[in-house]
């Protein structure tokens, strides 16, 4: 018997320059851009929807400027937690929402809040794996490492996880969550033509496969001004425990994509793939010795 969940994904432009914008102007205009689209979310009836890393400004790892210090709230305690608990009561709908938090002052984390259909708040992922490498991905001037470990969400919809941006280049962090019973991981992104379009759709559509659940992975759009470090691509998508890429976004638009999931798929790949039940665990020691 099918169990469907209906998925949704926002991607969106920064097109305002962030050299002529204040922060708190930025933020408004892609906090109002967002409530448009979660809006068409509610309308299509989406249950489970993910905003975009970084979603409320521009992506300005591609500067080491303390300004964007400023940019920081707490979760769950911050407006846009906040904010999202009311969106998530008026639509009945689960929301990811990706937060730059601050825990305490000088420790700030790239984190994704989890709020229910309910607007009760869940609990927050905190990126783990941080880069800070190739021109305009200067994110350990901004970003203490994750340490709240894989945390899987039981949601009114179905079982979550999440993983941010680099993070989907290492496959241990995919497996935990796995292995903690996701059904969903949800990725939301940030990142260019040139750099990594070529893995874009191989390395989630791996996980998907090698862990038997489906994969929702985000990246937002357009050139953002005035660093200008590429082109964010979009084709946001979902992708099968089979692999495949079953709803795909636009390379340059704003937009939100939703998609039916049949979690039941989750158990016929199972049955076939054994990837879990023929683990060996016991022989994976030196993945952490070195």
């Amino acid at each position: 018997m099918a169990r469907m969940v209906r998925c949704g994904l926002i991607q969106a432009g920064c097109e305002k320059s962030a050299a002529k914008e204040t922060l708190a102007a930025l933020k408004r205009h892609m906090i109002e851009k967002h409530e448009k689209l979660i809006a068409q979310a509610g309308k299509k009836k989406v249950q489970i929807l993910c905003l975009q890393e970084l979603f409320y400004g521009p992506y300005f790892c591609a500067e080491q400027q303390t300004r964007w210090y400023e940019l920081t709230e707490a979760v769950p305690d911050g407006p846009t937690v906040q904010w999202a608990q009311r969106l998530a009561r008026k639509y009945g709908l689960t929301l990811i929402v990706p937060v730059y938090e601050i825990e305490q002052p000088g420790v700030f984390y790239n984190t994704a809040a989890v709020i229910d259909a309910d607007g009760r708040y869940l609990g927050k992922y905190r990126k783990h794996h941080i880069p800070h490498c190739h021109p305009g991905f200067w994110e350990k001037f901004y970003f203490t490492p994750g340490n709240l470990g894989y945390s899987v969400f039981n949601t009114q919809f179905a079982r979550i996880g999440v993983y941010i941006c680099y993070d989907r280049h290492f496959p241990e962090g995919a497996r935990a969550l796995g292995l903690a019973g996701a059904e969903i991981v949800f990725n939301p992104s940030a990142t260019v033509a040139g750099l990594s379009e070529y893995l874009w759709k191989i390395e989630q559509p791996a996980h998907a496969v090698a862990n038997g659940y489906f994969i929702a992975a985000i990246n937002r759009v357009g050139r953002e001004k005035p660093w200008d470090i590429g082109e964010f691509y979009g084709q946001s998508y979902f992708c099968n425990p089979r692999g495949q890429i079953i709803a795909q976004a636009s390379r340059d638009k704003d937009e939100l994509l939703a998609a039916d999931l049949d979690l039941e798929q989750i158990a016929q790949v199972r049955a076939v793939w054994q990837f879990y039940r023929d683990r060996r665990p016991e022989s994976y020691g030196a993945l952490t010795a070195i």
